[in-house]
């Protein structure tokens, strides 16, 4: 992959970036586009409907006029189709909660030579109210993504002929019910930790799979894993904990598996060298900057830690995802 292009063009844009995103943030925030997606308001229409000042109002819808959200009509303001579709809470497309996940993520950014500094996280800690407000954020997130992906890679996973999944680290469960939705014959059950219970059994439900796919409360790291499965899924899990631990909870899932069963684990995937993609190399940041121990791994280490794990035949799947996103998977004999 080729590096990119540096100019001080390119490297003023990259620097002033953060202001288009904050503008993003403020309009999903003060949830502007739900009502501009069902007829066109003027400023301080809308700021009497959502409670802000007319003034920074304006300010903020003509910004989002500028970034090709919002169309301004004479001095009314109206959604764009996209917008309507993926920034709306009404719409089906919503991608507000991964949105507003970023936006939980902003203030740890902003202090990330601290981070780098004393190798530890600088998040910080919230109210009861907003860590709330944070996990939804986050699980929802996680589903928005994941809707967008998994029906990229569920079809092309053969499972045929197995019968129990296992989604570690399920979240919303959004995976255990593509694969599902793919495979007739197929149950699973989401294990994750207790707080995520409402969010999984409620995601489910609106697909109809309640009987299907059930919930186990587990902290993957603490405890042991039920048993009985002939696949694990591991989306997204592995980088955020240290290498260690990662080689534990491998080994917790492989021994959950039948002989013969497969393991599956996705993650955003460092080439050897680790300086390269771009998005798992930041991804790896944004780790340091929450977490103890996380970190983007390499596929290298990825195949060595399911290996001693017990898996054979590691190898990665050949699926095209963005964000050099991977599938590694492996075989308990």
């Amino acid at each position: 992959m080729e590096k990119k292009e540096w100019s001080p063009a390119t490297l003023l844009e990259t620097s002033g970036s953060y202001w288009s995103t904050c503008t993003l943030h403020a309009g999903v925030k003060l949830n502007v586009f739900t009502p501009l997606s069902d007829a066109p308001l003027s400023a301080l229409r809308l700021a009497e409907e959502i409670g802000c000042d007319r003034r920074g109002l304006a300010m903020l819808l003509d910004a989002l006029s500028a970034l090709g959200l919002l169309e301004k009509r004479g001095g009314e303001y109206l959604a764009t189709p996209f917008a309507a579709k993926f920034l709306s809470r009404t719409s089906p497309d919503y991608l507000g909660h991964i949105i507003m996940h970023h936006h939980h993520l902003v203030n740890g950014w902003s202090r990330l030579d601290e981070a780098v500094q004393t190798g530890h996280p600088v998040r910080e800690r919230v109210s009861h109210e907003d860590a709330e407000n944070a996990r939804e954020s986050f699980l929802m997130g996680m589903f928005n993504l994941a809707q967008m992906i998994a029906p990229k890679i569920v079809p092309q996973i053969d499972l045929s002929g197995r019968r129990r999944l296992m989604d570690l680290g399920g979240g919303p469960g959004t995976y255990a019910i593509h694969f599902c939705r793919q495979n007739p014959g197929l149950d699973a059950v989401i294990c994750d930790l207790p707080t995520t219970r409402g969010f999984a059994e409620q995601t489910v439900a609106r697909f109809d799979l309640s009987e299907r796919i059930g919930f186990i409360a587990v902290d993957f790291e603490q405890d042991d894993l039920p048993g009985g499965f002939d696949v694990a899924w591991l989306s997204h899990v592995l980088h955020g904990i240290g290498p260690d631990a990662c080689r534990s909870v491998l080994k917790k899932a492989v021994t959950a598996l039948e002989p013969g069963g497969m393991i599956l684990v996705q993650e955003f995937i460092l080439d050897d060298t680790r300086d390269a993609p771009v998005f798992p190399a930041l991804f790896s940041l944004n780790m340091l900057l929450g977490t103890p121990d996380g970190q983007s791994y390499s596929e290298s280490e990825l195949f060595g830690m399911l290996e001693s794990a017990g898996a054979k035949g590691v190898r990665r799947l050949p699926i095209e995802l963005p964000n050099g996103a991977g599938v590694v998977a492996g075989i308990v004999p």
